[in-house]
């Protein structure tokens, strides 16, 4: 087969959608797609650390096995796409470290749910992607994985907890990339690296265990190659027992019309970080594109308080202290310090204490969906602050105070609806902007329909980096 044009000339950079058409056209192979991956990889991963797991010969061999169900006749809808799972997501045959040194080692007994499906659709697992301490970070910064970094800006953090995805995504390590979401964590680093990625209705996905707020979500370059995941993931498993009901759900039609619909415009949380101006300028610029198509475009009063926020993180810390009471003193001791010292003072909240954070997750569902219930989406930044150092635990570097910038991107956890971040621009310095695109709660094909007009309207992004 011969090798399809990509825009920079590289198969590593081909999205799903156009891998597809190139394999059904025998422009290119699965087998060429895996070696350029692999290139790419090699060229790229001892500056970013983005990788764990990594199986080049399994890959290669899944590859070789695609090539010959496309010479068939017999391809699956995902047949020889590359695609890295998150490592806290099983797949059969790996060790999960969950990020932390603390933690014993075994290999997962089979594929979780949404490793299943993407294994189902005949996609090429290639690799697993690191992640911080338990996934509590909103960076690369982990005890067990050497420290991630963002290809932006080497100084800088991909973001988190999915932070070895958004690095992977951005690089340029094949086109499809999982990850999971419980406060913002595909799209954090989504819009810290430049990318795209959807944290789904709560649901949507089957994810095992299930957990309040928990998602696993596509991480890609292009609106249209997150759609094709969704089609995919978004199919049933009993192992979820909160998952959605099956859906006739048609991630394939984008298009629509954008006259007429309503629009709010979020530029203030209410709690936490304030927004740099840049940031704001880039959301709101990204707003008027939407206005000039003919939506109609109102804001949206600040909703999240500092009750919500401190009973969260209440609520995490005793979660998190009770699993590492368990543990011994040699493995608490692994532990990344920042996170230890952030779960500690859970140790001394009363059951009352912790009631009342839990009861934070219905305050906050209640704030969001009355907030936004008059709209058919809601704009507003991803984050209030570009990529931070990478060898910070978050923006502040302070446990006391974790989540000061997530209060644009938990609230859709608890109000279990769909919500995507995208590109809209870069800072002075550099460094990509997201722009959060929330929907209705399970309107999904809205959110990514949406996205994909913004990703039409929206003026050229630079070149992606180069290793």
């Amino acid at each position: 087969m011969t090798e399809a044009p990509s825009p920079s000339g590289d198969l590593a950079d081909l999205s799903a959608v156009d891998l597809l058409a190139a394999f059904r056209s025998r422009e290119a192979s699965p087998v060429d797609v895996i070696q350029a991956v692999f290139r790419r990889i090699e060229a790229w991963e001892p500056k970013l650390c983005a990788l764990y797991d990594f199986r080049p010969e399994e890959a290669l061999g899944t590859a070789r096995d695609a090539e010959a169900r496309w010479m068939r006749g017999e391809a699956r809808a995902l047949e020889g796409v590359p695609v890295s799972i998150k490592e806290n997501i099983a797949t059969k045959g790996a060790k999960m470290p969950l990020g932390t040194a603390a933690r014993e080692l075994a290999a997962a007994a089979t594929d979780a749910p949404p490793a299943a499906r993407l294994r189902e659709a005949g996609a090429v697992i290639f690799a697993k992607t690191t992640m911080p301490d338990y996934g509590m970070l909103s960076s690369g910064l982990s005890s067990f994985h050497p420290l991630t970094r963002n290809p932006w800006d080497l100084s800088k953090t991909p973001g988190g907890s999915s932070a070895g995805a958004g690095a992977a995504a951005a690089a340029g390590y094949g086109p499809l990339h999982l990850g999971t979401d419980i406060g913002g964590s595909v799209r954090l680093p989504a819009g810290w690296c430049g990318i795209v990625a959807l944290k789904p209705s709560f649901g949507r996905v089957p994810v095992d265990p299930p957990y309040w707020g928990r998602v696993a979500g596509p991480m890609t370059r292009t609106v249209a190659d997150s759609a094709l995941m969704m089609r995919e993931l978004s199919r049933s498993d009993a192992r979820d027992g909160m998952s959605l009901p099956p859906a006739d759900l048609r991630f394939d039609r984008l298009d629509r019309d954008l006259k007429g619909i309503r629009i709010g415009l979020w530029r203030d949380p209410g709690i936490g970080m304030a927004v740099d101006p840049e940031i704001d300028q880039a959301v709101v610029s990204a707003a008027r594109l939407f206005e000039t198509a003919g939506a109609i475009v109102e804001p949206v009063r600040p909703f999240m308080t500092r009750a919500m926020l401190d009973g969260l993180d209440a609520f995490w810390r005793q979660r998190a202290w009770a699993d590492i009471v368990l543990l011994s003193e040699a493995e608490r001791a692994r532990i990344l310090p920042y996170i230890l010292q952030w779960a500690e003072p859970g140790r001394s909240l009363t059951g009352a204490d912790v009631y009342r954070g839990l009861s934070q997750i219905g305050a906050i569902r209640d704030a969001t969906l009355a907030a936004t219930g008059s709209y058919d989406a809601v704009l507003s930044p991803v984050a209030p602050v570009a990529a931070f150092p990478a060898e910070m635990a978050s923006p502040l570097d302070d446990p006391s105070r974790p989540f000061e910038h997530i209060g644009f991107t938990v609230p859709y956890n608890f109000s279990e609806q769909p919500a995507a971040s995208l590109p809209c621009g870069m800072t002075s310095g550099g460094l990509p902007i997201g722009l959060q695109i929330a929907g209705r709660r399970f309107d999904d094909e809205g959110v990514l329909a949406l996205a994909a007009a913004y990703e039409t309207m929206r003026e050229p992004l630079p070149a992606w980096p180069r290793s």
